[in-house]
Formats: C-alpha cells, sequence, structure tokens
C-alpha cells in the first residue's frame, strides 16, 4: 500500500484538489490526503476549488487539517507544492527527508513549483487544477 501526502499552505486550494484527483482515479492499493503546513484545522476548500472539483464530479467535503508528525509517519511520500513547502517540513521534520519532495520533482519535473492560486479568479483554479491532473498522471506512472 502506497500513501500519499499533498502538502500545500492552508490546505484549502492546491493540495486538497490534488488529494481529490488522485482519489478520483480509485486506484488499489494507493491511499491519498493532504494537509497545510500553515492550515487552520477545519476550514472548507476554497469556493473556486470546491466549484472546479464539483464540475469534475470530484467534489468532497474537504476539511483542512494542520501538517503533523502522524501525519508524516502515516505516509510513503510526501509531495508538495513548491519548494518552500518542503523546506519547511524540513526544518520542522528532518527526520522525514528521504520520503519528502515537491510533486514536481518526484515526477521528473524541473520547475519544482505549483503556482498558488488562493485569491485568484476561478480561471487561476482551472489552470492549477489542469497542471495538478498532469503531474498526477504522472505519479501515477512513476507509481506503477
Amino acid at each position: 500500500m502506497k500513501k500519499i501526502l499533498f502538502v500545500c499552505t492552508g490546505n484549502t486550494c492546491r493540495s486538497p484538489m490534488a488529494e481529490a484527483i488522485l482519489k478520483s482515479k480509485n486506484i488499489a492499493n494507493i491511499e491519498v490526503c493532504s494537509a497545510g503546513v500553515y492550515a487552520t484545522e477545519g476550514d472548507f476548500a476554497s469556493e473556486h476549488a470546491k466549484s472546479i472539483l464539483k464540475t469534475k464530479n470530484m467534489y468532497s467535503e474537504h476539511k483542512s487539517r494542520r501538517l503533523s508528525s502522524e501525519l508524516l509517519d502515516w505516509a510513503t511520500f510526501v509531495l508538495t507544492m513548491t519548494e518552500g513547502h518542503k523546506k519547511t517540513i524540513l526544518m520542522e521534520y528532518p527526520d522525514f527527508a528521504k520520503k519528502t519532495f515537491t510533486l514536481k520533482n518526484f515526477v521528473g519535473e524541473t520547475n519544482h513549483d505549483i503556482a498558488d492560486p488562493y485569491g485568484g479568479t476561478e480561471n487561476d483554479y482551472l489552470t492549477t487544477f489542469r497542471e495538478l491532473e498532469k503531474l498526477i498522471e504522472k505519479l501515477i506512472q512513476k507509481l506503477g
């Protein structure tokens, strides 16, 4: 069983969308969840993220959660949305360095950051969603 933890800042935009995309694939032997390095516990996903996920039949009652050592222990791979998220994790939790990557780096791309649509238009969120879809397809291939 591979356990994927997606991490962003507040766990209301990028990481919940990544979680929903991967969950929608219904792949046996893959579990997925998400968290934020600075998340407030229990916040809903942003309105634009919820809207896009709903149009893609991926909507869920996501509630944000803050990154914890328990979640890091649970994960096989910790995949961050930016190099900054990765550095934040490694400063606070250096023991998890061997399984923490940016999502882009993990799938072999050189630009390591996924743009944060927070505060942007629905089109900004859709652009991020589409980027995440492509990256998650590469992730699935890599996980085999």
